[in-house]
């Protein structure tokens, strides 16, 4: 139980099989599997945690089988969004050369795509058409509509729905009888509440309560706090209360030695607005949307999130 090993990709599913709840999409892309030459580009949209990344990564294991990490390329397109990630990288992985005569094609996993700027995902279409007879892409978006109407059409869609929380809490039990954790059935319900049906969350916030002892509700209550999603409530109270510099290291933290991409920042960021008791949360939201806008076209992530704590210390004020 106390290894360092992150659960969440202990039990990442390795096999379409095992996915979680997605019964039609998997039925549907293991019908693509029959003939793999002839599988088209794929889009996943849903909400987070729902196992889009999973999906792709087990179709990769599936069609590439023991060659799927030499011939795979993945990127979050969150943290790498703009023109030159598509020309350097994209287009290097994906041309012709070094192609093994014994697999289908290379595939290219663009997670959170619907974070590429405009211009990143009108350079994609072009490299899409050029290597149609030797690559394949799969882009996973939360939000489908931000994604040029071009690349849509030359992909088969494929719609994720929210995981229930019958599924999500046997699941959860099924790690921890196999971590041997004692544990209640209140405990993982709150688990489900607090995570609001996203797999991923459940996942680490159950390893987070673990760690307290037995998953009951005022560990999960406990590691709800611990959790670092939990600690963008703490930058905006700093950023709010004007202290700068506390925030923004905060933040710097999170992105950079927790991994919390930059639009989960705001997302998160956006969702504890609601929690705080102020006359002013149309500005903080106003504000929120503004700097989202500007990281979509292409603004620095870095700059632009420290703007936006030294806004919030002036709405604070």
């Amino acid at each position: 139980m106390t290894e360092s090993f992150m659960w969440v990709e202990k039990y990442r599913p390795m096999k379409l099989s095992d996915v979680v709840n997605q019964k039609d999409v998997i039925g549907s892309l293991k019908a693509l599997l029959k003939n793999t030459s002839e599988m088209p580009h794929l889009m996943f949209s849903g909400s987070a945690g729902v196992g889009k990344t999973t999906t792709a990564l087990c179709l990769a294991r599936e069609i590439l089988v023991d060659s799927w990490r030499e011939y795979t390329l993945e990127l979050n397109a969150s943290d790498e969004r703009g023109i030159n990630m598509v020309r350097d990288r994209v287009k290097k992985f994906a041309r012709f050369s070094g192609l093994d005569t014994r697999i289908p094609f290379k595939l290219v996993i663009l997670d959170e795509a619907d974070e590429m700027t405009s211009d990143a995902q009108t350079a994609l279409r072009r490299i899409i058409e050029d290597t149609a007879g030797h690559c394949r892409f799969i882009m996973i978006a939360n939000n489908i509509s931000k994604i040029i109407e071009p690349l849509q059409s030359r992909c088969a869609v494929f719609k994720f729905t929210r995981i229930s929380e019958e599924e999500i809490i046997d699941y959860l039990e099924g790690i921890c009888k196999k971590e041997k954790i004692r544990y209640t059935k209140e405990g993982l319900k709150a688990l489900y509440s607090h995570s609001e049906g996203d797999m991923r969350h459940s996942i680490n916030m159950l390893q987070a309560a673990a760690s307290l002892g037995a998953i009951n509700d005022d560990n999960v209550k406990s590691s709800a706090g611990l959790s670092k999603t939990g600690d963008v409530g703490e930058v905006l109270k700093l950023a709010l209360a004007g202290k700068l510099a506390d925030a923004r290291n905060k933040m710097i933290e999170l992105i950079k030695v927790y991994g919390m991409s930059e639009s989960d920042f705001l997302k998160y960021l956006n969702e504890e607005c609601y929690k705080l008791k102020t006359g002013n949360i149309s500005e903080i939201l106003e504000s929120i949307a503004k700097y989202d806008y500007r990281l979509i076209i292409g603004a620095n992530p870095e700059i632009q999130l420290s703007a936006l704590l030294a806004e919030l210390g002036k709405i604070g004020k």
